[in-house]
C-alpha cells in the first residue's frame, strides 16, 4: 500500500509538504504542488478522502483525461487541452493531465484518490468502458464526445452526425453522384470513436436520401496507406469524382497522388475535408472544410463541471447537459461542379 512516505519520497519532498498539498492547508508552490500532484497519480496513492470531505475542503483539481494514440490528430487534441486548462484557471482550479493507457483502471485510480474534484474525459467511444467506472463512484463528469448512454452525466461535442450529412449535401449540390469517403484508420472503428461513427452514419444517410453513391475506406494515413485506399476507390468506382477525408494525415498525400493521377483539384476530383481552418489553409488549393470550434469544446465542459460540482456542493442533483456545437461548412479552391461528361461524336 503507498503511503504518503512513498509519495514525499518520489517527490522529493518532506512528508508534511505532501500533507499540506493534499489538506490545502498551506500556500505551497505551483511547482512543488504539480510535483507531488504528479508522484501521487503515478504511485496510485489514495489519501483519506472521507477526513478531507469531514473537513470541508476541496482540491480544486479537474481531472483531464486525454489519450495519447498514434492514430489521432495531436494538434487538435492539444488545442482543447489548452482550452480546458485556461478556462478552468479563470474559475479557480487546476487541471491535472492523466494520459488514458489504463483506461476504465486509470481513472477508478483517479476518482478514487480523492485528488480530483471531477473528471472530463475526452476521446469518448459509443460504449466508453470508463464510463460506468465513473458512475460506480458518483464521480462528477464531463464528456467532451458523446457516448450512447449519457444519463448521470454532461457532454458536449461537435455534431459530427450534422458534419457528415453537410460535406454530402454539398457534393450532392455540386453534382457529384460517386463519392469516395477516406476514414481514419481501422482502429479508430474499431475502438467505435464516436466522432468516426458519427460522421460516417451522417454522411450516409444524407447520400443515401440524395442519391449519391459513395464507397467508405478506412485508411492509416501514411503514403503508402492513401496510395492504396485511392487505388481501391477507383478501381472499384473509376468514376469517382467527390472525395470526403476525415483523416488530417491523409489530407496532403491524396492531394498529391491526385495531381500525380492527372486528376487536378477541383477540376477533375473536388475534395472536402473535416479538418481544422488553419490546416485547410495550408494546402494548395486551399481546402473547402466542414468543421467546428476546438477551443469551444474546452469552455463549454469546463462550464458544466463548474455547474455540476456547485450543485454537488448544495446538496442538489446536477443538470445532465448535452450540448451539440454546429458545424460549419467552409467553401475554399478544392471543390467545383462535376466535369461535364465528354460529348460524343456526332
Amino acid at each position: 500500500m503507498v503511503t504518503i512516505a512513498d509519495v514525499a519520497k518520489h517527490a522529493g519532498v518532506s512528508s508534511s509538504t505532501v500533507s499540506y498539498v493534499l489538506n490545502g492547508s498551506h500556500q505551497i508552490s505551483e511547482t512543488t504542488r504539480g510535483r507531488v500532484l504528479r508522484s501521487v497519480a503515478e504511485l496510485g496513492f489514495h489519501p483519506n478522502a472521507g477526513a478531507r470531505t469531514l473537513a470541508g475542503r476541496r482540491s480544486r483539481i479537474i481531472a483531464l483525461v486525454m489519450p495519447l494514440r498514434t492514430d489521432m490528430y495531436v494538434p487538435v487534441m492539444m488545442e482543447i487541452a489548452i482550452s480546458v486548462t485556461t478556462e478552468a484557471r479563470r474559475h479557480g482550479y487546476d487541471v491535472l493531465l492523466v494520459t488514458d493507457e489504463e483506461g476504465p483502471e486509470g481513472v477508478r485510480r483517479v476518482a478514487a484518490s480523492g485528488l480530483a474534484d471531477g473528471v472530463i474525459l475526452m476521446d469518448v467511444q459509443l460504449g466508453d468502458p470508463r464510463i460506468p467506472a465513473l458512475r460506480a463512484r458518483g464521480t462528477q463528469t464531463v464528456l467532451i464526445g458523446l457516448p450512447d448512454d449519457p444519463h448521470q452525466l454532461s457532454c458536449v461535442d461537435h455534431d459530427f452526425t450534422a458534419a457528415g450529412a453537410l460535406c454530402a449535401d454539398h457534393l450532392a449540390d455540386l453534382g457529384h453522384r460517386d463519392v469516395g469517403f477516406i476514414g481514419y484508420g481501422s482502429g479508430v472503428y474499431e475502438r467505435h470513436a464516436g466522432y468516426a461513427e458519427r460522421t460516417l452514419a451522417g454522411f450516409r444517410e444524407r447520400a443515401e436520401q440524395r442519391r449519391m453513391r459513395f464507397l467508405h475506406r478506412p485508411c492509416e494515413g501514411t503514403y503508402e496507406s492513401t496510395a492504396w485506399t485511392l487505388t481501391r476507390i477507383l478501381a472499384d468506382r473509376p468514376g469517382t469524382t467527390g472525395f470526403v477525408v476525415q483523416n488530417e494525415a491523409a489530407i496532403g498525400p491524396l492531394l498529391g497522388l491526385l495531381k500525380a493521377a492527372g486528376r487536378s483539384v477541383p477540376e477533375d476530383a473536388s475534395v472536402v475535408a473535416l479538418c481544422p481552418e488553419q490546416l485547410a489553409e495550408q494546402h494548395t488549393p486551399a481546402l473547402t472544410t466542414v468543421s467546428g470550434p476546438g477551443q469551444e469544446l474546452g469552455r463549454v465542459a469546463v462550464g458544466q463541471m463548474i455547474r455540476r460540482l456547485t450543485a454537488a456542493r448544495r446538496g442538489e442533483p446536477p443538470t445532465d447537459e448535452r450540448v451539440l456545437l454546429k458545424p460549419t461548412l467552409t467553401i475554399r479552391r478544392s471543390s467545383a461542379s462535376q466535369p461535364s461528361p465528354p460529348k460524343e461524336p456526332s
